[in-house]
């Protein structure tokens, strides 16, 4: 039976996933600088004989895995490869060894559990009909997004894939779970950058100036309500400004300069656009009504992700067939962003969720924070998981 190999091999090849992931863990890279992990991925998948092509999108790797009848059907199987800037703060064998980048967000694990899906599904061949492309991305935490340069660069052509599946990792849910949300699943994202500019000049002298601090603030006020005010309460946005700082200015010195930056999101491309409409032309307004200047500079990003509600069905009814129903949960929309949804707005695409927490190990730690880690025995599910997952997707 495949699904008891799948299993064994899954068992048995856990171990060298681990080692994998410890080895990315350790040398992390950055958005459009992973050329060693590159590399990495590279030797793995020529150790397994299975073809690569090296390069696309600079530093991404494709890999083919044919089975009987490779033109029956075609999937693709993604795994994202960047580290973030962050100090790592863990004490443990495979700490991150460059100061100020870390795996905070589980690409490490994404990339390994990825290879050792290919490393089984390379084992069964014999056992499926159909081809399994592999797509090792690089960028995903920054804009454009490596899956959009992926998708330039022709990485779902020759040959194209008819579906895709990809797994994130999950720190609230326990490892041995997976969890995954059918149809409209997370957010879009866009930056927003906003400079406004007054006169500056003495603190006690505000007539002689035009505050450029007073004017932010009402800006500021204004933005939240236009999202508290406008959004569908029953599609979710969020406005949040993560940074304020002003060029100049101290206790008593008014700057000529605020610096605002932020990030919106929400479920609803219509209102979306929307948004950005009247968030640019309130703050211009304002500003301009106060003496001063805006300007409001958004920078479009990732799409809202789409869960094919057939695919991602199905990926729950295998998953609990593989797994058991005790270990498949239902996940709620979720405001965090990811360019894989570049994938689900052009064929059918599930992403679901990969447990990594232990409260009894003290792993708890969420995505992008210094002591982020995984209870590594989620190894040994998620490569297995996902090479089942692939050879159900080819038979569906």
């Amino acid at each position: 039976m495949l699904k008891n190999k799948i299993k064994k091999l899954a068992a048995q090849y856990q171990q060298e996933a681990i080692n994998i992931r410890r080895h990315i863990h350790m040398n992390p890279e950055l958005s459009f600088e992973e050329v060693e992990t590159g590399k990495f991925i590279a030797d793995k998948l020529k150790e397994y004989d299975i073809p690569f092509e090296h390069g696309i999108a600079d530093n991404g790797v494709l890999g083919l895995i044919e089975g009987k009848n490779p033109h029956k059907k075609i999937i693709a199987l993604r795994a994202d490869i960047d580290a973030l800037p962050i100090l790592e703060a863990n004490d443990v064998p495979y700490k991150s060894k460059k100061d100020g980048i870390m795996h905070a967000c589980g690409h490490d694990v994404h990339t390994a559990s990825l290879l050792g899906a290919a490393k089984i599904l390379k084992s069964c061949s014999s056992d499926f009909e159909g081809t399994i492309k592999l797509l090792f991305q690089p960028a995903e935490e920054r804009l454009p997004g490596g899956a959009s340069i992926m998708i330039k660069e022709g990485a779902l052509e020759n040959p194209t894939p008819v579906s895709i599946l990809g797994q994130h990792v999950h720190p609230p849910l326990a490892a041995g779970k997976i969890g995954l949300k059918q149809g409209i699943y997370m957010a879009s994202a866009d930056e927003i950058y906003v400079s406004v500019t007054g006169r500056g000049g003495h603190g006690a002298l505000p007539q002689d100036c035009i505050d450029p601090i007073v004017i932010t603030a009402h800006i500021i006020t204004a933005l939240q309500q236009i999202v508290s005010r406008n959004a569908n309460p029953a599609m979710p946005s969020v406005l949040t400004l993560g940074k304020i700082n002003s060029t100049g200015g101290s206790t008593n010195i008014i700057p000529n300069e605020v610096k605002l930056l932020g990030t919106f999101r929400t479920f609803d491309e219509d209102w979306r656009n929307e948004a950005h409409q009247r968030m640019k032309k309130m703050a211009e307004m304002i500003a301009e009504g106060m003496g001063g200047a805006c300007h409001f500079e958004i920078r479009r990003g990732y799409p809202a992700l789409y869960n094919n509600p057939q695919l991602a069905k199905n990926t729950k009814e295998w998953a609990i067939e593989f797994l058991g129903k005790e270990n498949v949960v239902d996940l709620p929309l979720r405001l965090t962003a990811e360019d894989f949804a570049y994938y689900s707005q052009i064929m059918p695409a599930c992403f679901y969720r990969l447990g990594t927490g232990n409260e009894e190990k003290g792993i708890t730690s969420p995505v992008h924070t210094t002591t982020f880690d995984i209870d590594e025995d989620c190894m040994e599910l998620s490569i297995g998981l996902m090479a089942w997952l692939a050879v159900k997707e080819l038979g569906n």
